[in-house]
């Protein structure tokens, strides 16, 4: 059976930046603390399948807009 990898990338301090918003004001926007949105930002914790919609949602952008998938081929 194959195993399934795979890296998440994502681009939320640019949609940060684009849109002028501070990572505590997005975090309490999301209801999230402001490490959360750090550790997605520095790609060291991958949100929730939730959280990922909610962020996309915020911005008013579709998911993969925001967070790409690289499967380890």
């Amino acid at each position: 059976m194959k195993e399934y990898g795979g890296t998440m990338e994502n681009k939320l301090k640019v949609f940060r930046a684009m849109n002028d918003i501070t990572q505590e004001d997005l975090a309490k926007a999301l209801g999230v603390t402001r490490q959360t949105i750090i550790a997605i930002e520095k790609n060291k914790y991958d949100p929730s399948l939730k959280l990922a919609f909610n962020i996309a949602k915020y911005f008013k952008v579709q998911i993969e807009d925001i967070f790409i998938y690289n499967p380890d081929l």
